[in-house]
Parts: structure tokens; C-alpha cells; sequence
């Protein structure tokens, strides 16, 4: 079984790097409210990366856009997630403070912003469907999918363990684990976008 692809959306996803935004989001929260808000943004993240894996080629087939095309752009937004992330910023954190401020106003900070962009944004959702391409068995696609499923559990236990592990860490434990994940990140998003465009111009791998 190939784990490249839990691999990268682990790289890509970092719920540990989100444990401080969890905090700052949910401080306010009763235990309840909290417990609730794991539950979704959990379900959500699940959600999101099934939904790529099952549906993300033919999305991509009625805009006529091919897998090549999508490989080089994927793969950039990969590695601009990267260079987020090796300066200890969460690759999808795109929100301004006015989304994050419409959001918690509609209490559905679980959904936006923690689980989109946060957690899961372009770079995961290019990521699962360009792994959707290679896999060519019901059981590859079943693999993809439980990939999801992995992601939400760790997600769903960074977010429990959220104040022990900002204590534990800190600030700067967190960064060097973010640090870490992008420097992973980087070098895979270069091997897609190599694929990517080795398809496009053959002539680069000299065929």
C-alpha cells in the first residue's frame, strides 16, 4: 500500500499547526461547545478531502481542464504552502480578520475558518485529486479515502489535546514542528509539479 498520499495531506493539513488558531477561535467556548466544534471541523475536514477523492476528476473533466495542467498548478500551490510553513505559518491560512470575524459572528467557526482554509484549502484538494488519478482500483480510491478518515482522527485529536500540547510545545516547539512538515511538503510538491510537466513538454525528459 502506498502511504505517499497520507504522507503528503498530513504534510499539507498540520492540525498541530492549527491548535493555536483552535485556541484563540474557541476560548470563549464551554466544553460542549468545544466538543461540538472538534466533532465538525473533524467531519469536515473528512468531508472535504472524500468529496476530492470521489468527484474531483470529473470537476475537472467538465471544465476541460486536464490532470497535466492541474499537476503544475497543484504542485505550486503546494510549494507556496511550503514556503508558508517554513515561515511557521499554516500552509491554507488565507482567512482576513474580516472572515474570521464574520464567521465566529455566525458560529460556524468549525466549517470556516478552521476547517476551510485552515486545515483544508486549494493545495489539499488539488493534492487527493491528483492521487485520485493514480489510483485505478475501487480499492486505491477506498485507500484515498480512508486517508481522509485518518486525517480527521488526527485532527480531531490535536484539537482534544489542544492545551496540553500548546503547553508542552509552546510557540516555538509548534513552529519547528510546522518548519519540519514544510520542508517535507516542499520536496513533494516538486516531484508533482515535475510529473506534471514532464507530461506537458515530453521533450524535458527527452523523449
Amino acid at each position: 500500500m502506498d502511504f505517499k498520499p497520507l504522507v503528503t495531506l498530513l504534510a499539507i493539513v498540520n492540525p498541530l499547526a492549527i491548535v493555536p488558531f483552535f485556541i484563540h477561535y474557541t476560548q470563549d467556548f464551554t466544553p460542549a461547545q468545544r466538543r461540538r466544534t472538534i466533532v465538525i471541523a473533524s467531519f469536515s475536514t473528512f468531508a472535504v478531502i472524500a468529496i476530492s477523492a470521489i468527484l474531483g476528476l470529473q470537476i475537472l473533466d467538465f471544465f476541460s481542464i486536464s490532470l497535466q495542467s492541474f499537476q503544475v498548478g497543484g504542485g505550486t500551490l503546494l510549494l507556496i504552502g511550503s514556503i508558508n510553513m517554513l515561515n511557521a505559518q499554516p500552509a491554507e491560512a488565507k482567512s482576513n480578520a474580516d472572515e474570521v470575524s464574520d464567521a465566529a459572528a455566525r458560529a460556524s467557526i468549525a466549517v470556516v475558518p478552521l476547517t476551510i482554509p485552515l486545515l483544508t484549502g486549494p493545495a489539499t484538494m488539488s493534492t487527493v485529486v491528483i492521487y485520485a488519478d493514480k489510483a485505478h482500483t475501487f480499492w486505491q480510491h477506498a485507500a484515498l479515502v480512508g486517508y481522509g478518515a485518518v486525517i480527521a482522527a488526527a485532527t480531531a485529536m490535536c484539537f482534544l489535546l489542544a492545551e496540553p500540547i500548546a503547553r508542552v510545545l509552546g510557540k516555538t516547539g509548534i513552529n519547528v514542528m510546522t518548519r519540519l512538515m514544510g520542508l517535507i511538503l516542499a520536496a513533494l510538491s516538486v516531484e508533482v509539479m515535475a510529473d506534471g510537466l514532464g507530461k506537458l513538454f515530453p521533450a524535458l525528459l527527452g523523449r
